[in-house]
């Protein structure tokens, strides 16, 4: 957890940390400096955010937004969290792209990794995409004018212009097994949509639907940089290895983070 404001030690820090640890929380004081922080002396507020949480409602819900690779983003009920190692993701795709890039946030979510993206590397052509209308109201907030969300099917709502020129395809689809979501966190299971969580009976379907399409959209030399388990990821890479791209294996063993990057290779088409 990043950002917390400094109250530990006073009366009110050391309760509250006592009533989040005994409700469950695994980061009790973090927890209740930020949310002393935001209640910000509002008795009201503090009673309201408290109760919610020690109901078990995710703390990004209760607050409202979530800190993730330095950036504070609004989060709405029911839309995906953005997770701390998906910042590898980020650090991954930025590793490839220059300012001006045409960028796809496939899946986008709240909008967190073309959000990120765009701090790291600076103005990019992006366009950001998800099934979810509540998670695409969500990320035009947090993308504002700085990129264009749509509502659709993967790359279905994209705009024809990116055909065929897309420098980074960056994207969390859901690869959780659809009998493994029973065994997710009940923050998880219980909050957020299904659709963002559930990735078929192997956990790689939107992998599958992902690399089949891919190279349509992507420039030769253009990536898919997507996140992946450790135990999955061999199955997604050849997966894409098979749709024809040239695919491997990126890990942070510290944020215990995995990503499948995929390249689209061969030249340039030249016109006749």
């Amino acid at each position: 957890m990043t950002g917390v404001p400094q109250q530990a030690g006073s009366p009110a820090h050391t309760a509250l940390t006592a009533r989040l640890r005994a409700a469950g929380s695994v980061f009790a004081e973090d927890e209740a400096a930020l949310i002393l922080s935001v209640a910000d002396g509002d008795p009201a507020r503090l009673r309201t955010f408290v109760t919610r949480r020690v109901a078990g409602e995710p703390l990004e819900y209760v607050l409202g937004f979530v800190d993730f690779a330095g950036l504070r983003l609004r989060v709405a009920d029911g839309v995906f969290v953005p997770r701390q190692r998906t910042a590898f993701l980020v650090a991954t795709a930025a590793s490839l792209l220059v300012p001006g890039d045409a960028v796809v946030d496939l899946c986008c979510g709240v909008g967190a990794i073309g959000a990120a993206l765009l701090q790291r590397v600076g103005a990019l052509d992006l366009v950001a995409a998800d099934i979810d209308p509540d998670a695409v109201e969500v990320a035009r907030e947090n993308l504002g004018d700085h990129a264009s969300v749509v509502l659709g099917d993967l790359f279905e709502p994209l705009p024809d212009r990116l055909r065929g020129r897309v420098d980074v395809i960056a994207v969390n689809a859901p690869y959780v097994p659809t009998e493994a979501i029973a065994l997710l966190p009940p923050e998880a299971r219980a909050y957020e949509h299904r659709v963002a969580l559930d990735g078929g009976t192997d956990g790689l379907d939107l992998h599958r639907r992902i690399a089949g399409s891919a190279s349509e959209w992507l420039r030769p030399g253009g990536a898919v940089v997507i996140e992946v388990s450790a135990a999955q990821s061999d199955a997604s890479v050849a997966v894409f290895t098979a749709a024809g791209l040239e695919a491997r294996i990126a890990t942070d063993d510290e944020a215990d983070a995995t990503c499948v990057v995929a390249v689209r290779t061969g030249l340039p088409s030249v016109p006749a």
